[in-house]
């Protein structure tokens, strides 16, 4: 109680201090040793200790002077590539707030490209971070650098009603001053509690955004730094927030769940560890893949309550949305956009997002707690399900690549051959030579890291509307979680949107490659 109080008492000096700078003026106030950095009508600006100092050069330096800056810094030493990602995660959150679409998809990105640097060589590690830090900026800018993130005062929780209970009711009546001070107080007891209460609101509704930008937010928490979390979550909350509106409209998912919950008895029941051979694997994936979405979250719940592991059915659900992309015929008609042309299927297509919300979704139930695990698994499977059909096509008609005549037209055996080919065939955008080629690589028991290494130099250079970091993410790490039999699907689906993306450069990436005199 003391600390609730204490954090009461300094926020409200805080907005104290505010409201002295507006009466005397900036110039008097920094004269009398005050911040000025604080937000509209004397809301405390939020700030990040001794981190404040790059995170105020990420959302403050001109976009044409990003890059130079940055590479001078970690040249000199003075920073190093972690301390640029956090940096740059704390400055998206004070912008953003959760609440832009290009800067949510940025965040998103921050710690699948840390990954992907510690894959490329020592020289070019860089270039990737840069990549995502150059959107970062130019969004910020764009924005006209207003911040969304400010101080918030806890809430005084009521001993009638649970925290989450309390939380969710906020968010239903879109109530967002006092779901942020609920919050605020659930995060000052524990992140952990933070996290998991959040999540009871994050699976009210299934959808890419909502569980991938939850999963990203904790997960990055190894580079932000804990201390941060009520910041970096606070995003999720008020993206489904804004959400709610249209979420409510939908409520299979919210009378399901609990529905399953307690029919299988799964909140009482410990989670099994039973594991899986290929066919129920295969048979497993069918039927999320082909049922409805409430038929597949049941056959989750079912699987779950017969003892079967949850990292088996995770491992079903995301082979089922990589059907999705193997399936694709491709934009058409009022899908193509700038950037996405006809027959594309990278960016927002129906199977990189299904894939990137199954990923996350696994992601989460590791992290979470009993309740959550459960949650999760069961709406990732009505997720999977849905996304079959909730956005049109006809994917249970249309034939997973490669099929057979492409690969008949591939006569080499030999790696490197079928290598440099994947390259001719990712260059020329040839979606469908580029499966054939991997699936053959793979079915030859090839080595898995020259494919892999060969697409992530595409997902650095390539724009990839806004997925490329994180897709790549997805299938690398669903391919190392997936047995034999079925994983190289995976490597065979980040072949497509590869190739598909191929040949639109990110923002940026020719001046970072000048800057850090590597080949572009």
């Amino acid at each position: 109680m003391k600390h609730h109080e204490s954090t009461r008492r300094e926020f409200l000096g805080r907005v104290g201090q505010g409201m002295i700078v507006a009466s005397v003026g900036s110039t008097v106030a920094e004269g009398l040793g005050i911040s000025t950095a604080f937000a509209e009508e004397g809301s405390a600006r939020l700030s990040f200790g001794k981190l404040e100092p790059l995170v105020s050069l990420m959302q403050d330096t001109p976009i044409e002077k990003l890059q130079p800056t940055l590479v001078k810094k970690l040249r000199d030493g003075a920073v190093d590539l972690k301390q640029l990602v956090q940096a740059a995660a704390l400055a998206n959150a004070r912008s953003f707030g959760g609440e832009d679409y290009v800067g949510m998809h940025t965040f998103m990105a921050f710690k699948p490209a840390y990954l992907m640097a510690q894959q490329l060589p020592p020289a070019r590690r860089a270039l990737v971070i840069l990549k995502v830090l150059y959107r970062n900026t130019n969004q910020i800018h764009t924005k006209d650098d207003q911040e969304s993130l400010h101080e918030v005062m806890p809430a005084d929780l009521t001993p009638e009603r649970t925290s989450v209970e309390m939380l969710r009711r906020a968010v239903h009546d879109e109530d967002k001053e006092s779901a942020e001070e609920i919050f605020a107080a659930i995060a000052e007891r524990s992140t952990d509690d933070a996290y998991n209460e959040l999540l009871h609101v994050v699976t009210e509704s299934p959808g890419v955004h909502r569980v991938v930008f939850a999963h990203r937010s904790w997960d990055i928490l190894d580079l932000a730094g804990k201390e941060n979390a009520h910041a970096l979550l606070r995003q999720s909350l008020r993206y489904c927030l804004k959400q709610e509106g249209w979420s409510a409209k939908r409520q299979e998912p919210r009378t399901l769940l609990p529905k399953l919950l307690d029919e299988y008895k799964l909140l009482g029941r410990k989670l099994g560890n039973r594991s899986a051979d290929d066919a129920w694997i295969d048979t497993m994936s069918r039927t999320i893949f082909e049922g409805t979405a409430a038929e597949a979250a049941e056959a989750v719940a079912a699987a779950l309550a017969e003892g079967m592991s949850p990292d088996a059915v995770g491992e079903a659900i995301s082979l089922a949305t990589n059907q999705l992309v193997l399936r694709d015929i491709g934009r058409t008609g009022k899908m193509v956009r700038p950037g996405k042309p006809e027959g594309s299927v990278h960016g927002d297509s129906i199977g990189v997002h299904a894939s990137d919300a199954a990923n996350a979704w696994r992601g989460i139930a590791r992290a979470s707690n009993h309740r959550n695990t459960v949650a999760c698994l069961i709406l990732a499977g009505y997720q999977a399900a849905l996304d079959r059909v909730d956005r049109g096509g006809d994917f249970l008609e249309w034939q997973p690549r490669p099929d057979e005549s492409q690969l008949a037209q591939i006569k080499t055996e030999e790696a490197a051959t079928l290598l440099r080919d994947l390259d001719g065939a990712i260059r020329t955008q040839d979606q469908a030579q580029a499966c054939a080629l991997v699936h053959k690589y793979g079915a030859l028991g090839h080595e898995a890291r020259p494919v892999l290494d060969l697409m992530l130099r595409y997902a650095t250079s390539e724009d990839g509307a806004l997925h490329a970091e994180k897709y790549y993410l997805t299938t690398s790490s669903d391919f190392a979680s997936t047995r034999p039999a079925f994983r190289w699907r995976h490597l065979v689906g980040l072949a497509r949107v590869t190739a598909s993306e191929s040949g639109q450069p990110a923002p940026g990436y020719a001046e970072a490659c000048g800057l850090l005199k590597v080949e572009a």
